[in-house]
């Protein structure tokens, strides 16, 4: 979840109004701060999770590893004051994610403890964060139900139309196989997915940046 004033959801316009307080009890709970260097864990899967993790700026990658071996990578993503945690904090389930930081991060923790007596002392910080994260889950499992659902050239198609539109609040990878694992499949497959819309003229492959957009109306048309 993200420590700004919600852009949605029920309670948008009176979170603006009491973002001020709600930021100011969050930073009284921060115990310290550290610098994560690049491609270190700032949570790993299965750790139990006793302190929350603030990141005010700098890119981090999120992704699951099955017990049979294979990888799926939610994406990348570009903090703004991003909370990472607060799923596990509340339901006192193991961490479901390895968030790792792409690029050299400071991070701000934020102590399980403090965080518990402040949400009882305050309801609207609680609600706060019932809605930050009711926000989030219907983000994430709308991301989910349509990689599940859809073939993997819709998702990339769906994908680069809202890259275009930069409406999606996940990014994706530079490097082909972790793209793949982000849908949910093998480099092969990826890759022949990714030549079928070429074929039918609505990307094209460059060199210095990647997938292009060939035909933006044709792309709409095909995921609409």
């Amino acid at each position: 979840m993200q420590l700004k004033p919600l852009s949605k959801g029920r309670f948008q316009s009176l979170w603006e109004q009491e973002h001020d307080e709600i930021e100011q009890i969050m930073l009284e709970c921060i115990s310290e701060t550290k610098l994560v260097p690049a491609q270190k864990k700032l949570m790993q899967q299965g750790q139990k999770v006793d302190e929350l993790i603030l990141v005010k700026q700098g890119r981090v990658s999120m992704g699951y590893t099955a017990r049979n071996g294979r990888c799926f990578q939610l994406g990348t993503m570009m903090c703004d004051s991003q909370l990472f945690g607060e799923m596990e904090f509340f339901s006192d389930y193991r961490c479901q994610l390895d968030i790792i930081a792409e690029d050299s991060v400071e991070v701000e923790v934020i102590c399980g403890d403090k965080l518990q007596q402040a949400l009882t002392k305050k309801p609207m910080f609680a609600l706060f964060f019932a809605s930050a994260i009711a926000v989030d889950y219907q983000d994430t499992v709308d991301i989910l139900t349509r990689r599940m659902l859809y073939p993997i050239a819709y998702n990339i198609a769906y994908d680069l139309y809202h890259q275009y539109l930069n409406d999606l609040p996940i990014d994706g990878f530079t490097k082909c196989y972790l793209e793949a694992e982000r849908f949910a499949t093998t480099d092969r497959v990826y890759r022949r997915a990714v030549k079928k819309l070429e074929e039918l003229g609505l990307i094209q492959k460059d060199k210095e940046e990647g997938i292009v957009i060939c035909d933006l109306e044709g792309l709409k048309a095909y995921i609409e």
